[in-house]
C-alpha cells in the first residue's frame, strides 16, 4: 500500500522530523544525536552553522560554550565537515578501511588513490610528526609531497591539506580541536573512540534509516550531494505527495500524534532547506544561499535565513552580524507571503533571542521587520 499525502502532511513531517516543533527538545547532544550530523561551516556573517542550528531548536537554552563542552569532552567529533556523535563513527570504520571505496570506482576515486600512493612517503611523515608532537595544524606540517595535487585553482599549493582530508577519510587522521577556526590534527586513534567497525553493508543500511529518521520524507534514490548524502534507501513506507512526482519514503514514526508549529529562523545551511530540491518540491519555496553572488546580484542578502511558520517557510531575514559595533543588524525581512502580525511577532522574537545568544544589541529597520510579500 502506498501513502498518499498531501504537501501539508509532507511539511509538518519534514518539520517535526528537524525538531522545530513548539515542543523544543532537550539539549544540544540529543539533537545532534537525532539529526545525525551538523555540518560545521564556520561562516560567521550572522553566526556559525552548528551554532545557528543548534539556536533554532534550543532556543535561549542553547550556548556556544555548550558545543565547545561536547567537542572538548570528545561526545561530538568533527568527521569530514561534520559534528556527529562520537559513537557513531563505529558506522563510518568500515568505508574508511574501504577507502577510495567499493568497486567500481570512478576515474576521479582513481586519481586520488594514486596521488595518494604516489605521496606515501608524506603520509608516513605526517604519521610520524602527530605521533611524536601530537595537534598540529596543516600549516606546521612540512610538504614532503613528491607529486603535486592537480588543483582547480580552490587548493593550489595545498598538498598538506588535501593529504589530510585524505587520510581523515582512511581513518588515519582527525581533526583534534579547532584554534581559531583552524583545525588542528592528531592521530585518529587519540581522537575517535576505539569501538569496532560496523561492517560495510549493515553501516550504509543504518546512516540511511538514520537519515530518514533525521529527515522524516525524503527519496530512497537522489542525486548525491557533496557531503551528506539524501537518499534513504527503501526505509520506511512508501508514499507519494499530491502534486509532486514520484515516490518517496516516510518514517512512520511520523504518521502519529498532533502537529503545533512555531516561528524559527534557520541557517542556509539548515537541513531542512540544504536539500534544494526537496524544499522546492515540499515547501514550494524560493530561496538559494547568496554569499557566492556579486553583492549587485543579491535578491535577499549575503547569508538570509530562511524564515519557518508553522509548516511554511515563509521569507527571508537579511542580517549580519557587526562585532565590532556590538549589533546585530537586520537590513530587511523579504517576505514570500503577506506576513501576519504573528509572522512579524515571531521574527522579531528570535531575532531577539539570536542577538542575546550572539551577546550584541539588535538593530532593526524603522518599521521592524518590513511588512508585504
Amino acid at each position: 500500500m502506498v501513502l498518499e499525502l498531501s504537501r501539508r502532511d509532507a511539511r509538518r513531517i519534514a518539520v517535526r522530523a528537524q525538531l522545530l516543533t513548539r515542543d523544543r527538545p532537550a539539549d544540544a547532544l540529543s539533537v545532534v544525536r537525532h539529526l545525525g550530523l551538523v555540518q560545521m561551516d564556520l561562516t560567521a556573517h550572522v553566526a556559525p552553522n552548528a551554532d545557528l542550528v543548534l539556536w533554532s531548536r534550543l532556543g535561549s537554552a542553547y550556548s556556544p560554550e555548550v558545543l565547545d563542552d561536547l567537542l572538548g569532552s570528545g561526545r561530538l567529533v568533527e568527521l569530514l565537515g561534520y559534528l556527529r556523535p562520537a559513537e557513531d563513527i563505529a558506522l563510518f570504520r568500515a568505508e574508511m578501511d574501504a577507502w577510495p571505496g567499493v568497486e567500481p570506482l570512478s576515474p576521479w576515486r582513481r586519481e586520488l588513490e594514486a596521488w595518494v600512493e604516489a605521496n606515501r612517503a608524506c603520509r608516513d611523515d605526517i604519521l610520524t610528526l602527530l605521533r611524536a608532537e601530537g595537534p598540529l595544524p596543516a600549516r606546521e606540517i612540512p610538504d614532503t609531497c613528491l607529486v603535486p595535487w592537480r588543483s582547480s585553482g580552490w587548493t593550489n599549493s595545498k598538498n598538506v591539506q588535501r593529504m589530510l582530508d585524505m587520510m581523515e577519510q582512511r581513518g588515519e587522521v582527525a581533526v583534534a580541536s579547532r584554534e581559531n577556526r583552524e583545525r588542528t590534527w592528531d592521530l585518529a586513534s587519540r581522537v575517535h573512540p576505539d569501538d569496532p567497525a560496523v561492517p560495510y553493508a549493515e553501516a550504509e543500511q543504518e546512516r540511511d534509516r538514520r537519515r530518514l529518521a533525521a529527515l522524516g520524507i525524503a527519496r530512497a534514490r537522489a542525486t548525491f550531494p557533496p557531503g551528506e548524502p539524501n537518499h534513504v534507501g527503501e526505509h520506511g513506507v512508501e508514499a507519494v505527495v499530491e502534486g509532486v512526482r514520484g515516490r518517496w519514503r516516510v518514517d512512520p514514526a511520523y504518521l502519529e500524534g498532533g502537529f503545533v508549529g512555531r516561528t524559527a529562523l534557520l541557517s542556509p545551511l539548515d537541513r531542512l532547506v540544504m536539500d534544494r530540491k526537496r524544499m522546492t518540491e515540499l515547501f514550494e519555496f524560493d530561496y538559494q544561499l547568496e554569499m557566492y553572488k556579486p553583492a549587485a546580484s543579491h535578491r535577499w542578502g549575503y547569508f538570509a535565513l530562511p524564515v519557518l511558520h508553522g509548516d511554511r517557510l515563509v521569507g527571508k531575514v537579511d542580517s549580519h552580524r557587526d562585532a565590532a559595533a556590538g549589533v546585530l543588524r537586520v537590513a530587511a525581512g523579504h517576505w514570500d507571503v503577506e506576513p501576519s502580525g504573528a509572522m512579524r511577532a515571531g521574527v522579531e522574537r528570535e531575532l531577539r533571542s539570536l542577538a542575546a545568544l550572539l551577546d550584541v544589541d539588535l538593530q532593526l529597520p524603522e518599521d521592524g521587520v518590513a511588512a508585504g510579500a
